[in-house]
């Protein structure tokens, strides 16, 4: 419980000055002296309790006025309702591998018309986020319900290069998990953070321990959920290559699955592989990394499925 006018609450120090006046004027009553052949008599016209009660009007009073105090400080509480909306986070690869075009006209073109197709045919209970990652991830859309906005969201894809899955990942689970407190800046950026894979830098014996101890300390302090367990959303990760760069993804699928976070995750591409076109009319061959994505949404306790081609993966979703 908060307050949004706390200052009024020192109003409440006047209550002990109230209570010390009423004492005060009880002194000071003048006493009447009145002649009686026997006590007994008073106390039975009395009654039992009466020395107390005449108190009681007093003590409502202050009980009235400390109400009030406490009310015009305005108390608010915020309250979990169950919610009736499910989130979904789809972590789309728009590595430059995806130019290739083993799957008609090509992967992306293919990926983008299936996510739409996903988008436009899920209930109106069901709010969606997008995440883009290539050689670094980023929100493309945050979760909503509008689904105008998820279409334009998709349609702006742009290729980069390099696969950082395990980025897309975190950065899908912060979307998903936003009160949990994942700290994307340490991980993805702390180059001496060794649990996630990023030592680029300072990546000594002493910058490795300091690592350890922080994930020692970091346990201490949270209970891991049973993979799975969290009902309120998932993520699906498309993916169609190996990872290049920044965190390893099999510790980001541990980190969801520690929250409960089920990861269904799509390999892209024909498993013969593909090309991209490269420099002075060179290729380069990309293959579909089907290990990880199986691992993944097995650590989670999700499952993985193989899209060949632009039907299979609007199937899939």
């Amino acid at each position: 419980m908060r307050f949004l006018w706390p200052q009024l609450l020192w109003l409440l120090l006047a209550l002990p000055a109230l209570v010390a006046a009423y004492c005060y004027a009880l002194r000071r009553k003048k006493k009447m002296a009145l002649s009686y052949p026997s006590l007994a008599l008073i106390r039975e016209v009395q009654g039992p309790g009466q020395r107390w009660r005449r108190h009681l009007p007093p003590a409502l009073f202050l009980l009235a006025v400390a109400a009030a105090i406490v009310a015009v400080a305005r108390p608010t509480a915020g309250v979990v309702l169950p919610a009736a909306h499910t989130t979904l986070i789809m972590a789309m690869d728009v590595s430059r591998s995806m130019q290739a075009a083993d799957v008609e006209p090509n992967r992306i073109s293919a990926a983008q018309t299936a996510a739409k197709s996903f988008v436009e045919g899920v209930p109106r209970n069901v709010r969606i986020g997008i995440v883009a990652f290539a050689g670094t991830a980023s929100v493309v859309q945050t979760p909503t319900d509008n689904r105008d906005d998820l279409i334009a969201a998709i349609d702006r894809f742009q290729l980069q290069r390099g696969t950082a899955t395990g980025s897309g990942l975190l950065l899908a689970l912060s979307q998903l998990l936003p009160d949990m407190g994942i700290d994307l800046e340490a991980i993805l950026y702390d180059n001496a953070y060794y649990r996630y894979g990023v030592m680029q830098k300072g990546s000594g014996a002493r910058a490795i321990e300091r690592a350890r101890k922080a994930e020692k300390a970091e346990r201490k302090h949270f209970a891991p959920a049973v993979p799975g367990s969290y009902t309120g959303g998932a993520i699906v990760l498309l993916s169609d290559g190996r990872r290049t760069t920044g965190p390893d993804p099999l510790e980001a699928a541990r980190m969801a699955a520690d929250r409960g976070v089920r990861v269904f995750t799509v390999g892209f591409g024909t498993k013969a592989g593909g090309t991209i076109p490269g420099w002075e009319g060179m290729g380069f061959y990309v293959r579909l990394d089907e290990e990880t994505l199986k691992a993944i949404a097995n650590i989670t306790g999700a499952e993985y499925f193989h899209a060949a081609s632009a039907a299979d993966l609007r199937r899939i979703y």
